[in-house]
């Protein structure tokens, strides 16, 4: 499947991430879930912790879930099969560029550069040398980083998305006076958001935002701090039918009388202007 945007229609992102923690079944299950309650396209994250630093999560017991949840390039392409099956976009988010050359061995065309490597110069050269399209998420940068990204605003392949880098993020947070700052620059500008309901993706869409991508759960019990804060199926639901809506608003009607005005056009115009003068 390819990736289609529409200045009228926000692509939808179900991001999985690494919600399902290795669960194959339970990955397909969402995966399943999501494509029935209308995302466009359902995000992975391809990472392996023999490439994990040193840090507190090896005596917090972080890596031992690092280690269980983790999707090697076996593991993505069942998934990937599973999502063509279904008809539903598959791409899959990387974190250093060995990834990210084994997405383009494995001759993906689509490739997501999450908020935890924008900065990453190397990684963000390669990926839109080598891929059709780039997704890049612009949480956690500088200024000065910030700046390094407008080198590729005239990029027909980068779809930079507004990201505050807060799991969950507060509202007074959201900083959508950025999202219109990137509007500005760059050709394709959407949103990744981390706030708890839909308040966010209903501003991102009707603010025009080409790409959604919210966190995506069956069950916001699940195990993994994504999953608590995580949209569940029927706030995808409401959130794809709005986005519906917004686009029916949005189609171009003229300037003139329409259709659906005749019957005032014709029979109500002037009714209450009787003259009583006389």
């Amino acid at each position: 499947m390819r990736l289609k945007l529409s200045n009228l229609k926000t692509y939808i992102v179900a991001e999985i991430g690494w919600n399902f923690l290795g669960n194959l079944k339970l990955a397909k299950k969402m995966i399943n879930t999501a494509k029935k309650n209308g995302a466009d396209a359902a995000k992975l994250q391809i990472w392996d912790p023999k490439y994990l630093k040193e840090g507190s999560w090896d005596h917090d017991g972080r890596r031992e879930i690092y280690n269980k949840a983790k999707l090697n390039m076996k593991k993505y392409n069942i998934l990937k099969n599973y999502c063509k099956k279904n008809k539903i976009l598959c791409f899959a988010s990387v974190f250093n560029l060995k990834s990210c050359k084994d997405l383009k061995n494995n001759k993906d065309k689509i490739v997501k550069i999450p908020s935890h490597e924008a900065y990453n110069k190397e990684l963000i050269k390669y990926a839109l040398k080598n891929f059709n399209t780039v997704i890049l998420s612009a949480g956690a940068i500088t200024q000065k980083e910030l700046k390094f990204l407008e080198k590729f605003k005239n990029s027909n392949k980068l779809i930079i998305l507004h990201c505050v880098s807060s799991y969950p993020l507060k509202s007074e947070n959201v900083n959508f006076q950025k999202f219109f700052h990137l509007k500005n620059i760059f050709k394709k500008v959407g949103y990744s958001g981390h706030l708890e309901g839909l308040d966010d993706a209903y501003l991102a869409i009707s603010s025009g935002a080409v790409m959604l991508e919210k966190h995506f759960s069956i069950d916001n019990n699940l195990p993994g701090r994504d999953n608590k804060f995580a949209i569940l199926p029927r706030e995808l639901s409401i959130i794809v039918k709005y986005r519906d809506k917004v686009e029916q608003m949005n189609k171009k009607k003229g300037l003139g009388l329409q259709k659906c005005e005749q019957d005032i056009y014709k029979n109500y115009r002037g009714r209450w202007s009787k003259n009583l003068e006389n």
